[in-house]
């Protein structure tokens, strides 16, 4: 595992609204409202984003190299990430869509009010 590419991952996930840290499987996890929205997999090299389904088929077939899922997300809308293939700036933009999939409302206010300061 990567150190650091995963405090990366971390310092951008937990700068958004309402999240906290915590692990699952042994491993970093990020949630909001208590729903998981992002987590490292036990390789080290994945991360396993919340997305929905259509965002998922979009993200492989566009980037395939980077996005895909396993046999066991196949009835989840997640999408797995090869995360050492992914730019900063991107990793935000990932992290933040994964945040709003299980965001309240007022949260995804806040945010949006933060982006527009």
């Amino acid at each position: 595992m990567d150190a650091a590419q995963v405090e990366i991952i971390r310092q951008i996930a937990l700068a958004l609204p309402g999240v906290g840290e915590g692990i699952y499987f042994s491993t970093p996890a990020f949630r909001v409202r208590g729903k998981i929205f992002a987590r490292i997999r036990e390789d080290g090299e994945t991360m396993a984003l919340k997305v929905d389904y259509e965002a998922r088929d979009i993200l492989m077939k566009v980037q395939g190299d980077t996005f895909f899922i396993t046999d066991d997300y196949l009835e989840y809308p997640s999408v797995l990430m090869r995360f050492s293939l992914v730019a900063p700036d991107a990793m935000r933009e990932h992290l933040e869509r994964s945040w709003r999939y299980c965001a309240s409302k007022r949260l995804i206010a806040e945010l949006n009010l933060k982006h527009d300061a």
